[in-house]
Order: C-alpha cells, then structure tokens, then sequence
C-alpha cells in the first residue's frame, strides 16, 4: 500500500511536529495526518480523536488497512474531554475555526497547558485568536503560511510556558501598532518576509482597494456605506504598513 499522500496544508501541520514526540490529533477527521506522522517516521505514536463517530470510524478503517492499529489508537472525545495527561507531547489542533479553537484549549486548561508543543492551525478568526494566545500567556516559537487552491493558510505553533513572547523579541507594551500587525499577519511570517504572507497582502490590499472604490461609487451619504468604508479604509492601512516591513516591494 502506498504511503499517504497529504495535501500542503496538513502536510504542513504535520511538518511543525518535533520529531520523536507523541501526538494527539484533536478533530483527527478520516486519520491522515495520524497515518502520515507514524509512516514517515516523525512521531512513535499518535492518539487520534474526533467528535463525530462518522470520520472517527473511517479514521480507523484506515488505520487497521495499514496495520498501524497498534501505535494509532483512535478515541471519540469532545475536544479534550476524553484525554488523559501525559498520553502525548505534541498537540495538533486544525482545520476548525479560531473560536472553536479557543473553546477546546480552553475547556480543559490544564490538559492544554500539559503538551509540549501546541501545532494550530485556524481556519478563521485569525486576530482574535492571536490575540488570544498573547492573553493566555504562550509563547509562540514558529509560524508558517500555505496556499492552497486559492486559500491561504496560516499556522502557529506555541509553547505554554506562562509568558507570552515571540523568541528573541518581545514588543513593546506601547507599541499597539506593530502589536496589531503581529497579532494580524504574524510576528515571524512578517520577519521573515514570508513569500506566502506577501502574496496574501498583494491580495488583500487589491480587495480592499476595489472595495472602497466600489463604495465610493454608490456614495458615501449612506451612515452604512460610510461605516463601511471607514473599517476597510482601516483595513487596507494595516495591509499597507505590513507590506512596508518587506524590504523588497511589489513590482510593478
């Protein structure tokens, strides 16, 4: 039977797993990425969990097709409820959205807080969830963004270890701008001078961009039109001081 073939996203979720680590594979979904990190050797076992027993059982289908039963245990659980401290190092938490997210890392606190590694990936909500994980005190130790189809993909891994911090920086308390921008795009996407984030800001600034223009077409004497306007006008500032922070511009 031939290994499985991820697709870019998850095989990026997969590629933030510390090699060697035990993971828990929450929202597991049909078992691949579980399959993928014990095929390629990433990982010595991995504990796959969902809250649906359609894909749960499908998961497992697959799992005893390639005999891997004995180092993938599959178990339905509710986020974490079904977890017990100490079964797994890394947790890989994706392809849900961030509210949802926040919700299971939430819900059992001191499961969430006994991994060594947290591997996201939110589908949605992206600030706010940043955000989130700047309150709750992790540390963020890696990003990285994938397109796929059209569709850009940003993931975080963190480590909860009570200080929130980004490795090597830690921003100023008054600076809300740069602040902003990190928690938007990403403090290491934005350092690095992501190739993926740029391409996603060329986008966005260009639908911001034909947004206002429509709008000012309609006219801004309506109270909601100008609301409007005023919150993308916002937007496309914020898209335009990210772009700044990459030394080479969009060519023309």
């Amino acid at each position: 039977m031939k290994p499985v073939v991820l697709s870019k996203r998850l095989q990026a979720v997969a590629g933030m797993v510390t090699p060697g680590n035990r993971v828990c594979d929450v929202g597991c979904d049909h078992g691949f990425v579980s399959i993928y990190l014990i095929e390629q050797g990433v990982s010595p076992s991995v504990l796959a969990m969902d809250v649906r027993s359609g894909p749960l059982s499908a998961a497992r289908e697959h799992i005893v097709e390639r005999g891997l039963e004995s180092v993938i245990t599959t178990r339905l659980s509710d986020g974490l409820h079904n977890y017990n401290i100490g079964e797994a190092d890394t947790l890989i938490c994706a392809g849900m959205g961030g509210a949802l997210m926040r919700k299971i890392l939430s819900e059992k606190k001191e499961k969430t807080d006994s991994f060594c590694e947290l591997v996201l990936q939110p589908q949605s909500e992206i600030e706010q969830f940043r955000t989130w994980l700047r309150e709750q005190g992790y540390r963020v130790v890696d990003e990285n963004m994938i397109e796929e189809e059209g569709k850009f993909y940003p993931l975080i891994k963190v480590m909860s270890e009570g200080t929130f911090e980004y490795s090597g920086y830690t921003a100023p308390a008054d600076d809300s701008v740069l602040c902003k921008l990190y928690a938007r795009y990403g403090f290491y996407l934005l350092s690095r001078q992501d190739a993926t984030l740029r391409a996603y800001l060329w986008r966005e600034e260009k639908i911001y961009g034909e947004i206002l223009e429509n709008l000012e077409k309609q006219g801004l004497q309506n109270e909601k039109r100008a609301l409007r306007y005023k919150e993308v006008s916002a937007l496309l500032e914020e898209c335009r001081l990210a772009l700044k922070l990459f030394t080479t511009q969009k060519s023309s």
